[in-house]
């Protein structure tokens, strides 16, 4: 594993509540190193391996061209860029595109996954995570990935002390 992913929205290891279902909902902007020679493409799975039901899929792309991700990438089949279209599929509520972390409770991990492929896939917008690994099992060049946490109740605190809702105000008689 030597794709080095990182992303200037995560100053630390939480992930900003814009990019959750508690916040805007947007999926945040993320970089990362070249591939070794021969890399046509990457691919990306966002994963929270801590969802009680099992691992709970957040965002699968494929197709993606050059070494970074604009931040707030449209919730469609085929995202047009700079470098070429890129391609989503179904995350696991069922939707194509991002869908931020939602926590029941407690912390969760979440994982972005990037792959270097030597290719470029062929697939269709109702590609699933199991889908894209076995798309690209042979095709893997090279992968990274980045991780960061969130926690419904630490966004809520976060959000009263910005709006100062968590003073004490004093009653009415």
């Amino acid at each position: 594993m030597s794709l080095d992913v990182r992303s200037r929205a995560f100053a630390l290891e939480d992930i900003p509540v814009e990019y959750t279902s508690d916040g805007r909902n947007i999926s945040p902007p993320l970089e990362w190193t070249p591939g070794p020679d021969g890399t046509r493409s990457y691919a990306l799975i966002m994963d929270d391996p801590d969802n009680p039901g099992g691992t709970w899929v957040h965002w699968v792309l494929w197709n993606i061209r050059g070494t970074h991700l604009p931040g707030y990438v449209a919730c469609q089949p085929q995202v047009d860029t700079a470098l070429g279209p890129i391609n989503q599929g179904r995350n696991s509520f069922g939707r194509i595109g991002y869908s931020g972390p939602c926590p029941p409770a407690g912390i969760h991990r979440y994982f972005f996954k990037l792959y270097a492929l030597d290719t470029e896939l062929e697939l269709g917008p109702d590609t699933t995570k199991r889908d894209l690994l076995a798309a690209m099992e042979k095709h893997i060049l090279d992968h990274g990935e980045i991780m960061v946490t969130h926690s419904r109740a630490r966004a809520i605190a976060a959000r009263l002390v910005q709006t100062n809702e968590w003073v004490a105000r004093p009653s009415k008689r």
